[in-house]
């Protein structure tokens, strides 16, 4: 059996492992590690849960080390890309681990945090940058960093980026980077873009490929319901509460829903029946979704809905199931959703809600991904149910609503006596003045005459008689 030893890594980096327990590599590392460690550009085929972060980190770490290279100034030695925030620290902290004996320099710079701490932080530049691609190119515009200095560049889950929208951006960076640099990229599928981005951005790439890109974890049991699209919240509760029985007993629950709005309403109405849960997506700050993510990792929360921002590069152990509260439409996205669970060699479980609108992404998740699922059924007299546990429908129009605030009658009318009905005003007008004797006048209410008290007489004049 292969050894890490075996592949002529440095007793640093062998020690660095040791102290995290791995001896064994794994396939994709025995097949990347030797040709990185030669400088050779590499195209690695591979989804997430692989090893893909130590075939890249581990050689890599060699090479700086190795080097007479110095930090350069407001630059970075090794550069690498990821999409998510999630992922990019997942891979930081493991660069720190791997590095820790080596001596190299490690940050990492994240949307959704401050700017001003991440040019602080990249000033006297680093040996190894992990950067999501929108705040890396904020901070070059901002003239607080450049990429003069990278010796290495390495693009992680590179269709995903291709998902999200950051094609625009890695052609930016790819001409803003040296032309004699050692690229290695990662991708778990390889759509006619990323073979072109490849073709720009590696030269002459030994490819390496684990897995096919489209088929699901042998260690994963699938199940499927199929449910009316208004019927899955409460079906979800039922599941959650343990009021309809589902195989495997619940450690960690991942539920995928398709969109920000989706999640956040199914957290909600969780939330209504006492069940507690997190929701983590792209509205979500940077805090709120690393703390979302913490209290999941240490059960404190149990319960995690996400949208496709966390399908891919978030190792959390534990996780018991995946719940598909929405399909997917891309085929190859359901794979990378289930590929949360069954990790570290243990066997998980993934459910899917199937409503009559998302048949045809049925059949293409089981078209293009080989997904044999077993059927289960729905609990007896499911639709008397889903009136029970559904959330309370307002009263209809016109019907009498009780209300603890007080609410005091309108007025029919204006001052004066425009208060009450019976044509009295709300409150005494309050007096200024009290109306002094013999002298008659003031304001209506006020004194006998009606007039201004006290009259307006200009001074030395003498007051009217109450006859006029």
């Amino acid at each position: 059996m292969t050894q890490f030893s075996d592949l002529g890594l440095s007793q640093p980096v062998l020690q660095a492992l040791d102290l995290k327990g791995y001896s064994t590599p794994t396939p994709i590392q025995q097949q990347a590690i030797p040709p990185v460690l030669e400088g050779r550009d590499l195209l690695g085929i591979a989804q997430t849960g692989t090893g893909k972060t130590a075939a890249f980190m581990l050689p890599s770490i060699d090479r700086l080390r190795e080097s007479d290279n110095r930090i350069p100034f407001k630059s970075c030695r090794m550069l690498v890309l990821a999409p998510t925030r999630e992922l990019a620290t997942q891979i930081a902290t493991s660069a720190k681990d791997y590095g820790a004996l080596a001596g190299l320099k490690v940050q990492v710079i994240v949307g959704g945090t401050s700017v001003n701490k991440d040019r602080n932080k990249l000033h006297r530049g680093t040996d190894i940058l992990i950067a999501t691609p929108g705040r890396l190119l904020d901070l070059v515009d901002q003239k607080a960093f450049n990429l003069s200095g990278v010796e290495v560049l390495v693009l992680d889950e590179a269709d995903q980026m291709l998902d999200l929208g950051f094609i625009h951006a890695l052609r930016r960076i790819n001409q803003l980077v040296p032309q004699e640099r050692q690229t290695l990229f990662f991708s778990a599928t390889m759509p006619k873009q990323i073979k072109e981005l490849v073709s720009g951005y590696c030269n002459d790439p030994v490819q390496v490929s684990v897995t096919p890109a489209a088929t699901t974890a042998e260690r994963i049991e699938q199940f499927l319901f199929m449910v009316q699209a208004d019927e899955k919240q409460a079906l979800l509760e039922l599941i959650l509460s343990g009021r309809h029985k589902v195989p495997g007993e619940f450690e960690r629950v991942l539920i995928f829903a398709r969109t920000k709005h989706g999640a956040d309403r199914v957290v909600k109405k969780l939330g209504q029946r006492g069940i507690e849960a997190n929701a983590i997506h792209g509205n979500k700050s940077q805090p709120q979704r690393q703390r979302a993510l913490d209290e999941f990792r240490r059960g404190k929360v149990g319960i995690l809905v996400a949208t496709d921002v966390a399908a891919r590069g978030i190792d959390i152990p534990g996780v018991s199931h995946v719940l598909n509260y929405d399909l997917p439409n891309v085929p190859e996205q359901y794979v990378h959703r289930i590929g949360r669970t069954a990790r570290a060699g243990k066997d998980g479980i993934a459910i899917a809600f199937c409503a009559e609108d998302e048949r045809a992404y049925l059949k293409d998740i089981q078209r293009n991904t080989d997904a044999e699922f077993d059927r289960l059924d729905l609990p007896e007299n499911f639709r008397a149910v889903v009136e029970g546990v559904g959330p309370t429908k307002p009263p209809p129009r016109g019907a009498t609503r009780v209300s603890k605030k007080k609410v005091r009658p309108k007025p029919f009318g204006g001052r004066p006596g425009g208060g009450n009905p019976d044509g009295a005003p709300k409150r005494k007008p309050k007096q200024k003045h009290q109306a002094r004797k013999g002298r008659p006048g003031g304001r209506p209410g006020g004194n006998p005459g009606g007039g201004r008290q006290g009259g307006n007489r200009r001074r030395g004049s003498r007051p009217r008689s109450a006859a006029g």
